[in-house]
């Protein structure tokens, strides 16, 4: 027997959202190009403009969709050395990891962070104008996170891909 029917773009048990082929096409558009007005967006999709923004504004609602933003060419301003950063916390229990989390987000030169299941606790990526400054960074601000035990960096000598951007 199938499962009986939902309505489109309602949460499912598992907290995902069901989205039927226009939905995805407006999420394929818009990470092309947020900035396209409602019109242009109906327009590449096939609907009309209201049933167009009705879907717009469900999938905001929902979450799905949850901002829009200016991606900033960083190497033009001077921001181009990626460096990441393995680190190994001394102490992870749940106060530790939670002080870590607060403090790590404090610093601006910190573009990601991920809790990592390895030998290592967390990787940064680490984005500073050079390697000088990235040494005084490291130094400075990231050694003395809390618990922070032990760190390995690793520089990156050019970016392939990155689908932030």
């Amino acid at each position: 027997m199938s499962p009986p029917a939902r309505p489109n773009g309602t949460r499912l048990a598992d907290d995902t959202v069901d989205l039927d082929a226009f939905d995805h096409k407006i999420l394929a558009a818009l990470t092309a190009d947020g900035r396209m007005s409602v019109s242009e967006l109906a327009r590449q999709i096939g609907l009309s403009k209201t049933p167009c923004q009705i879907r717009l504004k469900r999938l905001q609602d929902l979450g799905v969709i949850t901002g829009f933003r200016a991606i900033v060419d960083l190497a033009r301003l001077g921001r181009d050395h990626v460096t990441f950063v393995e680190l190994k916390l001394s102490d992870t229990r749940e106060a530790a990891m939670a002080a870590f989390k607060t403090a790590v987000r404090q610093l601006p030169e910190v573009e990601e962070c991920h809790m990592i299941a390895s030998t290592f606790d967390f990787l940064l990526k680490i984005r500073t104008r050079d390697i000088q400054e990235y040494r005084k960074v490291l130094s400075e601000r990231i050694s003395a996170l809390p618990h922070v035990s032990s760190t390995s960096t690793f520089v990156a000598m050019e970016t392939i891909c990155d689908f932030s951007r």
